[in-house]
């Protein structure tokens, strides 16, 4: 009898959430038992499917086959370190986000309950199977089972044009993005023709061939993961998808694009070259200070946060970049290190984009408004998902003491140690890239605080804002418990180090475990005390001691002096919210300095507009600089074949004759 093992147990994890959806699909308009059943269950296997992966983090590699796919092609299945810290991001954060969306769903919101329940656990399936595939064919199949039900819950709202159109969008480049990913596997098997991991990994690529594996797996996966140019379904599927699928494809879909290119590229490919790492750098920098920028001029609260995701991808790319520019110099400490900041910022974006984007969903539920110009003063009506969203801001800002400023602070040191490089461009290049990378940190914190300020601070800017009521017990929950993991994240830092070294040894060859156990818990020294350290443990007690401290000072010593009057505000007698700053004028210094980089349309209104408007669209560029063309020539083509099909019968026999004489002809020659 075969003996269970780790990964069976996994794959009975991914199946109880089919199986979930299933019942859901079932019993399709019983809204009780998927809200307050289902969904919580749901959430329950997520959490049991972490806690696996937490152990399968310390255990060996794990393989399995299944009786399933084609004939004499099976599903080939492996449980690693890798895989299992992606199944372990999964299940963290599917857990938070599942309770939310089990208060989150509405009757007569788009798609049937019931479907809603069966997309929603075959997403979460899927990614599972992504982590787990080991052959092409495999992760294939799962890979397009992600794509498909993700875009059927983006289409939730498929009355609306709008949401169709970013649903298509969101589908179209998915599947070219597999056509690469599918070609890149195709040239790691070679002529062997076996598409199973093991046999690429044991198949030796000479020449441009390993160069060619990668450059069509970056392509394939960074169409996945939103990377510049092929970012352009993001801002656009995100705001459309309901907040928890919003979520769930920030926090975790674009995580197995990284997943399936480190896999690619440090596990399939024998060799990394210097130059493929640079041009991660610099497509990770482009790509981060593009989605910064667009952030901090949005008006709608969903757009930004999309954008703020492409960000962060880009710095994961950054990080991705240097790790293969230490790796190809034979460096394996300094790789170590820029891996795993890659790594803890993977499951730190998780976690921080997920609470933001569920914050922004009850805010949305609340208010039934998007657009920043149209909120405010919610911290008073919503004080529980203004505070847990403050927390999520202040990750995603890169603050300390929570988790956001531990990966963005080990990226740094990661670019500080690269003097040690053993080329002389590369040094001089690569502190021009960290001076980038803090310049996209501050940015970063300015779109934040706009986020932030516009919507939960001030006065409301619409009478129905003092109708808004906080969110739900289930939704408070999933906030919370995403607010936690941002809380510990940042304040256990060599915990998590400890449980990424099986990771980063696994890839790279070595890890940074003894370097952080060797301060305790309280100190984070990834190479020495003495080049750098960090304490989140003093810098929270600081904080907790000082705060109440300041406070008590100024109620004691300035306030108790001091008689408060109304001030004269400057002319006012009254302050309203139309003296408050809006979202374009926050944006407006932004815009005024990158300029070049940004497509502005003015509309100014007329002298005699009894109600006069101005308003400035901000639009992405690429539409206009490449997609739009390339759909010119697309259409051009599609009325030249539509020549062709006259719908004729004697013109298709004519097609066919010149047909035959042409190879005729050919092989007479």
């Amino acid at each position: 009898m075969t003996e269970f093992l780790l990964i069976d147990w996994v794959l009975f994890s991914a199946l109880a959430w089919l199986s979930i959806g299933l019942v859901g699909v079932a019993f399709p308009r019983n809204f009780t038992l998927i809200s307050r059943i289902l969904f919580p269950l749901g959430a329950v296997v997520a959490l049991v499917l972490a806690l696996l992966a937490l152990s399968g983090l310390l255990a060996g590699p794990q393989v399995r086959i299944l009786p399933l796919g084609l004939p004499d092609l099976p599903f080939h299945l492996r449980l690693d370190a890798l895989s299992a810290f992606f199944l372990l991001l999964l299940g963290a954060t599917a857990a938070g986000i599942s309770i939310y969306a089990a208060g989150y769903i509405r009757k007569g919101e788009g798609t049937a309950p019931g479907l809603q329940c069966l997309l929603y656990h075959v997403f979460l399936a899927s990614m599972a199977f992504v982590m787990l595939a080991d052959d092409g064919y495999a992760f294939m199949v799962a890979w397009e089972s992600m794509a498909l039900s993700s875009f059927f819950l983006v289409t939730s709202e498929h009355r609306h044009a709008e949401i169709r159109r970013a649903g298509y969008l969101y589908l179209l480049v998915a599947h070219i993005g597999a056509v690469g990913i599918l070609l890149s596997f195709g040239v790691m098997a070679g002529s062997t023709g076996d598409y199973t991991f093991d046999a690429m990994r044991d198949f030796f690529h000479e020449g441009i061939w390993p160069t060619v594996a990668f450059l069509l797996a970056l392509f394939g996966f960074g169409a996945k993961a939103g990377l510049l140019p092929l970012h352009v379904w993001l801002p656009e599927a995100h705001p459309a998808a309901p907040s928890p699928v919003s979520a769930m494809m920030s926090g975790v879909m674009l995580k197995t694009a990284i997943y399936g290119l480190l896999r690619v590229s440090f596990d399939l490919l024998h060799a990394q070259l210097w130059w493929w790492g640079i041009l991660l750098l610099v497509l990770g920098l482009a790509t981060a200070l593009f989605g910064v920028i667009f952030a901090t001029v949005q008006t709608d609260m969903k757009r930004l946060l999309a954008y703020s995701s492409i960000e962060n991808i880009g710095l994961i790319f950054v990080g991705f970049g240097l790790t293969l520019v230490f790796k190809s110099f034979l460096l394996p400490n300094l790789a170590a290190l820029a891996l795993t900041a890659t790594l803890y910022h993977c499951l730190n974006h998780a976690f921080f984009k997920s609470l933001l984007f569920l914050s922004t969903g009850s805010v949305l539920h609340a208010t039934h408004e998007r657009n920043l110009g149209k909120l405010g003063g919610l911290i008073h009506r919503m004080p529980w998902v203004a505070w847990l969203a403050l927390v999520g801001v202040l990750a995603s800002a890169g603050l300390p003491p929570l988790n956001g400023f531990i990966s963005e602070w080990l990226l740094l040191q990661s670019f500080l140690f690269t003097s040690g490089l053993p080329h002389g461009y590369l040094n001089m290049l690569l502190p021009v890239f960290a001076a980038a990378v803090a310049l996209i940190a501050a940015l970063a914190g300015f779109a934040m605080v706009k986020f932030f300020g516009i919507v939960f601070l001030g006065q409301p800017r619409e009478e129905n804002l003092a109708h808004a009521r906080d969110a739900g017990r289930l939704e408070r929950i999933g906030l919370l418990w995403l607010a936690a993991g941002c809380v510990l994240l940042g304040v256990f830092p060599n915990v998590v180090i400890a449980l990424l070294d099986p990771v980063t040894r696994l890839l790279v060859g070595s890890g940074l475990r003894a370097a952080a156990s060797s301060h305790g818990w309280w100190l984070l020294a990834p190479i020495s005390e003495d080049r750098a350290s960090y304490s989140p443990a003093i810098f929270l007690g600081t904080i907790a001691l000082l705060m109440p401290l300041v406070y008590w000072a100024v109620n004691r010593y300035y306030h108790g002096r001091l008689k408060r009057v109304p001030a004269w505000d400057c002319g006012f007698p009254l302050q309203t919210s139309r003296m408050q700053d809006t979202a374009e004028g926050f944006g407006q210094p932004i815009r005024r300095i990158f300029s070049p980089f940004l497509r502005r349309t003015r509309e100014h209104p007329s002298p005699f507009d009894a109600k006069p408007r101005y308003r400035s669209i901000v639009e992405d560029p690429f539409w206009y600089w490449l997609y739009l063309p390339i759909a010119r020539i697309v259409e051009h083509g599609t009325r030249l074949i539509a020549f062709l099909q006259q719908g004729r019968i004697a013109i298709y026999l004519l097609y066919s004759f010149v047909t035959l004489l042409t190879l005729l002809v050919l092989t007479r020659g």
